[in-house]
């Protein structure tokens, strides 16, 4: 249903009403208001008694009593808390002002509104026009009540946000334009349930549900996917993105989502899990449901359900893309904030919802909600996905040598602490990292966390039934006789040479002789595998303890046309200790791009111009080319600015300038993506204060 007009002589009082219901950043001109709260509305030409009114408000394809999804209610004396009730406010000879409450468990979506006088029997009713009804966090008797007001600011009404991604070892992270408020997101969230499946399936139904945070919020994590229901973002890992945007190019939702509407609701192209975490975001923010992105570091996919995940190498050290098991080097899910009656309060707060197309999930790609609580204790018998999460960040790890000509497999060594770690977020009100991994488990290796897990493993079965998949207990307690490591001297940088050391110490009072097979690939940041870019082989002889050091270089002209725009190798060496077991040593490598620099030139004031330079310098020995710059910003820009910048040769400084008009008061920010031949997407923001 589009926006209604509403009938001349209607006064919303659209502006208090939505000050009230802190929903002024719409930038709809139709009323938008929250449950459990009331509104004001005034209408002209009621000559009749006050109390003869009788207000119905509807929603949905057929609106019914039953259903909840037509409400009927006359002018009463009181608020109700448990039903839709109106009270008179003033009167004057022919306008009536009233004040219309909803109940805190109404449900959401558009509504239209009309209004009959009973004084002369029966009239029919006069169509006030449409409304749009959301979630409130402010109020108290709502599921998604959050105490925290800064909390409601930063997760409900905050259009920014930063993204954490990178290695365990190498966190970066980059600004995120959500745009929730921004022209017509609203009415594209709106839509995006009414494509849903369940609502094809029985759109009755479906509405009646949408008073229920756990059930908006299932369907909107299937619906961001295009799997299954040609929903708005369509994924993509391979490393080529022909046809579409590469993954890491987005920098805000709004044009993803606005995208989608344009092209007659066809998937966008591409999404990998930032994108669909952010989107979901947007999503649940304009709906009104508190919401957070989560980025979970080293975390496990954990495909067939045994809350272990295997990884294969063969005797060359090559990280084998055989298992439909895997590590990320981070992976970006959701938390929303509500209730859960279904499992009783300890499990209410946080719950996590993954809209990347991972497992199904019921049939279809969606995940969650999974209480945050439940996952921490290890109750992963609990609706909804909570042994999937559970194994994203406590799944054991077990790393296998195989010989593809024989099929046969050989523990190398297992791991039970290397699964979800640096688990962060945003601050509430500042633009800083905050790490929450003890909110999903105790402490790593701790008694406890081991029993967490064996709970969960009995829970879900694992504990009674015979894996023929899994390693021996006497291959598990095996030792080795060397350990091997790379050191890293300082970051890694696109355009330079990576520089590595290969330390490798023997750990027994008699000599060892070990052949060590290394390789190099370009990775995406799932760690798949997408090009060998290098490769050597050693023998070396090591004395009882003795430690020994090997330089390991890799050039830019080795990885620099194989280079993903994830910015990821991953180097492995495999060693093989004569008379002893294999030893894998292995480093995940997150290379930085050179800097972009902001500078806002003067005080940004409210409808007054005002300059901006971006700074950008060639660090590399070649020229690049094919230079581009897209900057957005809310209240500073209008949609996206795109410049084209002149090529640079090797040292070259390029400045771009260009013109501001912010619109509105307050902490705004500028997000800018720089792309050319040799560098895709650096992304950069700056925080501007607009003064009046």
């Amino acid at each position: 249903m589009g926006q209604a007009a509403t009938q001349p002589g209607i006064n919303w009082h659209l502006k208090e009403n939505a000050r009230d219901h802190h929903t002024s950043k719409f930038s709809s001109k139709e009323l938008t208001v929250r449950r459990g709260q009331p509104f004001t509305v005034t209408f002209n030409g009621i000559e009749e008694a006050e109390q003869n009114l009788t207000f119905t408000a509807e929603t949905g394809p057929k609106p019914s009593k039953p259903a909840k999804t037509e409400v009927t209610f006359g002018i009463s004396s009181t608020v109700s808390k448990e039903s839709w009730s109106a009270v008179l406010q003033s009167t004057t000879s022919n306008s009536v002002s009233i004040s219309i409450s909803s109940p805190p468990n109404a449900i959401i979506g558009r509504y239209k509104l009309s209004v009959r006088s009973t004084a002369r029997g029966s009239s029919s009713p006069a169509s006030l026009g449409t409304f749009v009804l959301l979630f409130n966090p402010w109020s108290s008797g709502d599921d998604v009540f959050l105490s925290n007001k800064a909390e409601c600011e930063e997760y409900v009404l905050e259009e920014f946000g930063i993204i954490f991604a990178g290695n365990k070892n190498h966190i970066n992270s980059f600004g995120w334009n959500f745009g929730q408020f921004q022209e017509d997101i609203l009415n594209i969230c709106l839509s995006m349930l009414d494509r849903s499946l369940n609502y094809r399936q029985d759109p009755v139904t479906d509405v009646s549900h949408r008073n229920d945070p756990k059930y908006v919020g299932r369907v909107l994590s299937a619906m961001v996917n295009a799997n299954d229901d040609h929903g708005v973002l369509l994924g993509n890992w391979s490393g080529n993105y022909d046809g579409g945007k590469s993954p890491s190019s987005w920098t805000g939702s709004v044009e993803i989502l606005q995208g989608w509407k344009k092209s007659g609701f066809k998937p966008v192209k591409y999404g990998q899990c930032w994108v669909f975490a952010a989107v979901l975001t947007t999503v649940l923010r304009c709906l009104g449901i508190p919401t957070r992105t989560i980025t979970n570091f080293s975390s496990a996919h954990d495909a067939d359900g045994n809350l272990r995940v295997d990884e294969f190498y063969d005797a060359d050290g090559n990280h084998l893309d055989r298992a439909a098991d895997s590590i990320w080097n981070f992976h970006v899910w959701n938390e929303s904030w509500f209730s859960r009656s279904d499992l009783g309060p300890s499990y209410s707060g946080w719950q996590v919802l993954d809209a990347t197309p991972q497992e199904e999930s019921e049939g279809i790609y969606q995940c969650g909600p999974a209480s945050r609580h439940a996952i921490k204790e290890g109750d992963v018998d609990l609706d909804y996905d909570c042994p999937f999460v559970f194994a994203e960040v406590n799944a054991d790890c077990m790393y296998w040598n195989y010989d593809p000509a024989t099929r046969k497999k050989t523990l190398i060594f297992s791991k039970s602490t290397e699964i979800g770690q640096s688990i962060s977020t945003k601050a509430v009100g500042r633009d800083d990292r905050v790490d929450v991994t003890n909110d999903y488990k105790y402490e790593e290796g701790s008694k406890k966390e081991r029993d967490i897990f064996k709970k969960a493993r009995k829970k879900l079965g694992l504990e009674d039934k015979f894996d023929p998949t899994a390693p021996t207990q006497e291959e598990i307690d095996q030792k080795p006789d060397i350990s091997g490591k790379f050191k890293v001297a300082g970051s890694f940088e696109v355009g330079k040479d990576l520089n590595l050391i290969l330390i490798l110490e023997n750990l027994q009072s008699d000599a060892k002789t070990v052949h060590v097979n290394m390789t190099a690939w370009t990775t995406v940041y799932t760690r798949k595998p997408v090009y060998e870019i290098w490769k050597d082989s050693i023998s070396v002889t090591l004395s009882p303890k003795e430690e020994k050091q090997f330089p390991i270089k890799i050039s830019y002209p080795e990885y620099q046309q194989q280079l993903t725009t994830d910015k990821m190798i991953q180097v492995t060496a495999l060693c093989h200790v004569e008379g002893g077991i294999q030893v894998l040593v292995q480093r995940d490598i997150t290379l930085d791009n050179p800097a972009v620099d902001i500078q806002v030139l003067g005080e940004a004031k409210v409808n007054k111009e005002v300059d901006v330079e971006v700074i950008f310098t060639n660090t590399i020995d070649v020229e690049v080319k094919d230079c581009v710059l897209h900057v957005q910003g809310n209240d500073l820009l209008r949609g996206i600015l795109e410049i084209a910048v002149p090529q640079l040769k090797a040292g070259e400084k390029s400045r771009t300038k260009f013109k501001l008009t912010p619109l509105a008061t307050g902490p705004k920010y500028l997000l800018v993506n720089f792309s050319c031949d040799k560098f895709p997407d650096i992304k950069t923001f700056k925080r501007v204060n607009v003064i009046n």
